[in-house]
C-alpha cells in the first residue's frame, strides 16, 4: 500500500489544566481533643481573588497559619508555585513568595508610616555589614530606590499624606491599608489577607476592595481572602472556599455559594 503524502496528518494536542498556585491537601491540626482542622483542601488559581468563608470557630485563620507555616500541620502537605513549603519556616515562605497579613494590622508604631513600608523590603544589600563599609554608594543607591517603590505603593493605598506620621497614628482601616502596602513592597506571588474589612469605617471597605481589585485586574495581583463581611467577599471573588468545623463544606462561584442548601443551613442559619 502506497501512502499519499499529500493528505493531512491531524495531530491531537491534550491541553493540560493550569497547575494551581496554591495547593493544600488533607490538612489536619489538632490542639489537644480540639479538631481545629480536619482533612481540609484548598486551591488558588494565579491572578485570582479567591474566598475561604464559614462561622465562627470553623478554623479559616488556623487554615491561614497552617498554609504559612506559623503552625505546623499534624498531616498534610502544601504546593506553592509548584514547590513544597509546609516544611518550610514562615519566613522562608515569604521569601518565596507568599505573604500574610492579620486580623489585627501589626506596625511598628514609633515609626513612620514611610520607615514601616521600607523595613518589609526583603534582601537589602545595606543589611550585609560589609557593603555598608565599603560599598556606602551602591546602599544609598537601593535605599534611594526603595522609597521611591515605598512612596509610589503608598500613594497607591491611599497613605502618601501621612508618610512621615507616626504609624501608631493611623486609624484601624489605615493600618489595614499600610499593612496591604508593606505585604505588596516584597513582590509577592500570593496575599493571604485575613479579614481585611473587620473593624473598618464602611467608608474605607469600599476603598480597600477598589485596592483589591485594581491590584488584580490590573497588576495581576493574587489574593486569597478571609472575611465575615459577605458583600465583601462575594463582590471581590471568582471562587469561594467554605469551611465548617474545621472540615471542606462546599466550593464554587460566589453565586453558587449563596444557592448551596448545605451553606444556607450550614453557615448562614437557614
Amino acid at each position: 500500500m502506497i501512502l499519499n503524502s499529500q493528505l493531512p496528518i491531524k495531530i491531537m494536542i491534550l491541553e493540560t489544566p493550569e497547575m494551581p498556585l496554591l495547593s493544600a491537601t488533607g490538612l489536619c491540626k489538632n490542639f489537644g481533643g480540639i479538631k481545629a482542622v480536619q482533612e481540609a483542601n484548598i486551591e488558588v488559581r494565579k491572578s485570582s481573588i479567591t474566598g475561604l468563608i464559614g462561622p465562627n470557630g470553623a478554623g479559616k485563620t488556623t487554615l491561614f497559619n497552617l498554609l504559612s507555616n506559623f503552625i505546623r500541620p499534624d498531616k498534610g502537605r502544601v504546593i506553592f508555585d509548584g514547590e513544597p513549603i509546609h516544611k518550610l519556616q514562615p519566613h522562608q515562605i515569604a521569601q518565596q513568595g507568599l505573604i500574610r497579613t492579620f486580623q489585627v494590622a501589626k506596625a511598628l508604631s514609633r515609626l513612620s508610616v514611610l520607615e514601616n513600608m521600607l523595613l518589609a523590603a526583603q534582601k537589602q544589600t545595606g543589611e550585609n555589614f560589609w557593603q555598608v563599609q565599603f560599598q556606602p554608594h551602591i546602599v544609598a543607591k537601593e535605599e534611594k530606590k526603595l522609597k521611591e517603590r515605598a512612596m509610589f505603593l503608598l500613594e497607591s493605598v491611599g497613605l502618601e499624606k501621612k508618610a512621615n506620621d507616626y504609624a501608631g497614628g493611623l486609624s484601624g482601616g489605615q493600618r489595614k491599608l499600610l499593612e496591604m502596602g508593606r505585604a505588596l513592597m516584597t513582590n509577592p506571588k500570593l496575599i493571604l489577607l485575613d479579614e481585611p474589612a473587620a473593624g473598618v469605617n464602611p467608608r474605607l471597605i469600599d476603598d480597600i476592595c477598589d485596592r483589591i481589585l485594581n491590584w488584580n485586574r490590573n497588576d495581576g495581583m493574587t489574593f486569597l481572602i478571609i472575611e465575615h463581611n459577605m458583600d465583601v467577599i462575594m463582590s471581590l471573588c471568582d471562587q469561594v472556599w467554605v469551611l465548617a468545623e474545621g472540615q471542606n463544606l462546599a466550593v464554587g462561584t460566589p453565586t453558587e455559594i449563596q444557592n448551596n442548601a448545605k451553606v444556607l443551613e450550614a453557615y448562614l442559619g437557614q
